[in-house]
């Protein structure tokens, strides 16, 4: 795919903020830098969301939004976390279907650190409802959740499936079936580490859209349920008014 014109990749200052800031975690190293946070990785961030959404109209409508909603926040939750360092040392896009909560359904990741580019899609930390309709579509049709990513393209741009897995098959599904090594799965993620170099270059683009739109299938797959359930209560509450 060629490179396209419209990003061009982030400043190398960005990425080099980035090793810096996981050298010097900390807030009175990052305070008096936080503009050079914002130039060089916030509003890159920002219009490379806007260039993904650009391209997504035209395979995964569904998944456009707001692009500053989309940015996770450099500030990392530490109430109940062991490791207090106050900063991510990466920046961040979750883009989630529209009409499912975020972090609700299967939804599309890129992120950029001084180490890597990542790229990722799938349903990571679902509820114990929506996990058991998951798990339940794939026991009836496993060949046809199979086939959303097991393929030669999938595996080249992704790899194989990932995601915790459960050392015994749960409880109510058949462990003799087709679909047993799948129901095991606490999550279902195709995701690949690239260069971080690739991050100042103008082919970053192209290599994230390339493999968002090889994962549209797989997670069209697991957001049906969700999706059928949407649609469900928008049809109750229409009738309810």
């Amino acid at each position: 795919m060629a490179a396209s014109k419209g990003f061009p990749g982030f400043p190398p200052e960005g990425l080099k903020f980035l090793r810096d800031l996981k050298k010097h975690n900390d807030r009175d190293w990052f305070t008096p830098r936080k503009d050079i946070f914002d130039r060089t990785l916030r509003l890159p961030m920002l219009e490379l969301v806007s260039q993904v959404h650009r391209k997504m109209l035209d395979f995964a409508p569904q998944y456009v939004g707001e692009p500053a909603k989309c940015l996770y926040r450099i500030y990392r939750d530490t109430r109940f976390a062991k490791d207090k360092t106050p900063y991510k040392d990466h920046v961040g896009a979750l883009l989630w279907r529209n009409g499912i909560p975020k972090n609700a359904g299967a939804a599309y990741y890129f992120g950029i650190s001084g180490a890597c580019v990542e790229i990722a899609g799938g349903l990571y930390s679902p509820e114990p409802d929506t996990l058991l309709a998951v798990r339940q579509l794939i026991a009836a049709a496993p060949d046809e959740f199979r086939a959303t990513y097991d393929k030669p393209k999938i595996r080249r741009l992704l790899g194989d499936l990932k995601g915790e897995v459960l050392s015994r098959v749960p409880k109510g599904f058949d462990a003799k079936s087709d679909a047993a090594d799948l129901v095991k799965h606490k999550r279902f993620i195709l995701y690949i580490e690239l260069d971080a170099a690739l991050a100042t270059t103008p082919k970053l683009l192209p290599e994230i859209v390339t493999r968002l739109e090889a994962m549209v299938p797989f997670v069209e797959y697991l957001n049906r349920p969700l999706a059928r359930k949407t649609a469900r209560i928008k049809v109750e509450e229409r009738f309810l008014r």
